[in-house]
């Protein structure tokens, strides 16, 4: 089935592509730069499932419904391979405790702001399916932001007091 889009929801569909891509990209580089193992698992298993809402927004943008029960079987997969609670190294330094702390608050403020952005657009949909689609990938970048927070309060980079 082809959706025909309004002129709002392709721009709004543009604006979560270029957000997906940023987020793919900090995502990959932020895994990378971390000093903990357990925390470069973290983000390069977010960056595969920024990928997966790429490949959807994209979908989205030529008009088709994507599958969302696909979508979360595969999630589902990904998410159990994903770090439980973890305590950093006490002998990892503290300028590198201090760089993957910052790396966390970046991306969780990017979480924020994305999940905000995909909440807009769920409101200006007209298809069901379509809406349901985007609150899909809406739970998920939540799911990110409260994988980060746990992972930066389990690990004393805040405190929620």
């Amino acid at each position: 089935m082809t959706v025909q889009l309004t002129q709002k929801e392709k721009l709004l569909l543009q604006d979560q592509k270029t957000h997906e891509e940023i987020c793919i990209q900090k995502y990959k580089s932020y895994a990378n730069q971390a000093s903990d193992p357990q925390l470069k698992q973290l983000f390069n298993s977010y960056a595969q499932q920024e990928q997966q809402h790429l490949d959807t927004v994209n979908q989205m943008l030529k008009g088709q419904v994507p599958d969302v029960n696909q979508q979360q079987n595969q999630i589902e997969g990904q998410q159990q391979n994903q770090p439980q609670e973890h305590q950093i190294d006490p002998t990892m330094n503290k300028s590198d405790r201090q760089k993957d702390a910052a790396l966390c608050n970046d991306l969780l403020m990017t979480e924020k702001y994305v999940s905000d952005t995909y909440n807009t657009a769920i409101f200006e949909f007209q298809d069901t399916k379509m809406r349901q689609a985007l609150n899909h990938i809406q739970k998920e970048e939540q799911q990110h932001g409260e994988g980060i927070s746990n992972y930066m309060i389990n690990n004393g980079m805040y405190d929620p007091q």
